[in-house]
């Protein structure tokens, strides 16, 4: 996040590149990078002229360096911004003898999502050298709930510890998809607002009841009864509550548990920071650590691997979700 703000810095203060290359895993930072330089680097009337938008699946490296070497008119640069350049991956490498020399009055952006250059190549040290090459990393999952914190707070809004972590439970890592829901919100909500678990389920559509995160905290309390009657819940919205992705989640669970065990340094926030979970949350874990020696932790996750792979498939012979979901809580409660 750093470097996206040193760009769009720079970018402010008339330090602008000839060439953006935007690449990596995370198509968020790319999407605002090129949306940044899309709005900002001309004025409406020079756009008209001067700004081209190119889709990788339509043109070649050869159209692109020929537009990039027009001269801006009446202005004083172009803009060429090239989306999903992805599609360009097995010819990029045409683009080595522009970056060596670029044109000083374009700026060429390229989105180059879900890969990366290799950055032992000539042609990513060009772009480099004349350019700016950003690499967009994906977010570990224990990042994202402070990720959602910050863009919140520069919005005026906050967030309960709960209702960020069902964000994260339920959107995983996917920084673009958090954001479309968040400012779903926005709309609703005052400035100065904090988003509940509540706003979640009546806004976005995660119930606040019956979802994995409170399937876990009734499998970490042995509640068994709260446990069975979400569990019949998923199986009666299988659609809202893939198996796939209960099972998952509730082996990992285990798994984080299996971890706690081993610390020898139960510090919490050394705690926190080893199972990768949100410090508010550590009071679960400490009630389901109790609950759960180790030896019977290692029994569960064994026995997890095989629902999980039944719930994908493999020799479960069709099982219906909801006898899934019983051997799993069965496993779990014997």
């Amino acid at each position: 996040m750093d470097e996206v703000l040193k760009i769009v810095n720079d970018i402010k203060a008339g330090n602008i590149k000839p060439i953006y290359f935007l690449m990596g895993e995370e198509s968020y930072y790319i999407d605002k990078l090129s949306d940044y330089i899309e709005d900002k680097v001309l004025s409406e009337d020079e756009k008209g002229f001067n700004q081209t938008v190119l889709y990788g699946r339509d043109v070649t490296i050869e159209d692109i360096v020929s537009t990039a070497k027009r001269y801006p008119m009446m202005a004083e640069r172009q803009v060429v911004i090239v989306k999903e350049a992805q599609d360009l991956s097995r010819t990029i490498d045409k683009i080595e003898s522009y970056a060596e020399n670029p044109m000083p009055s374009t700026v060429l952006v390229f989105c180059y999502k879900y890969k990366t250059l290799d950055k032992r190549k000539k042609v990513t040290k060009l772009l480099a050298k004349n350019g700016i090459v950003y690499e967009s990393k994906k977010l570990y999952e224990n990042q994202v709930g402070d990720w959602i914190k910050r863009v919140l707070a520069g919005k005026k809004y906050s967030i309960e510890p709960k209702a960020n972590a069902m964000l994260v439970e339920f959107l995983g890592t996917d920084l673009s998809k958090i954001n479309n829901e968040l400012e779903k919100l926005q709309i609703i909500l005052p400035k100065g607002s904090t988003i509940t678990p509540h706003h979640i389920e009546e806004n976005i559509g995660f119930s606040k009841d019956f979802n994995v995160f409170e399937l876990r905290k009734a499998i970490g309390d042995r509640n068994q009864l709260r446990a069975y009657t979400i569990a019949d819940n998923f199986a009666q919205n299988p659609k809202d509550n893939p198996i796939v992705m209960t099972t998952s989640l509730v082996f990992s669970f285990f798994v984080q548990l299996l971890k706690y065990h081993g610390l020898k340094d139960k510090n919490p926030n050394n705690v926190a920071k080893v199972l990768g979970v949100n410090p508010f949350f550590l009071k679960d874990y400490d009630i389901a650590l109790k609950n759960y020696p180790m030896r019977k932790v290692s029994q569960i996750v064994t026995s997890l691997r095989d629902v999980d792979v039944k719930s994908k498939g493999v020799g479960a012979n069709a099982l219906p979700q909801s006898d899934l979901l019983r051997e799993m809580l069965f496993k779990i409660f014997n």
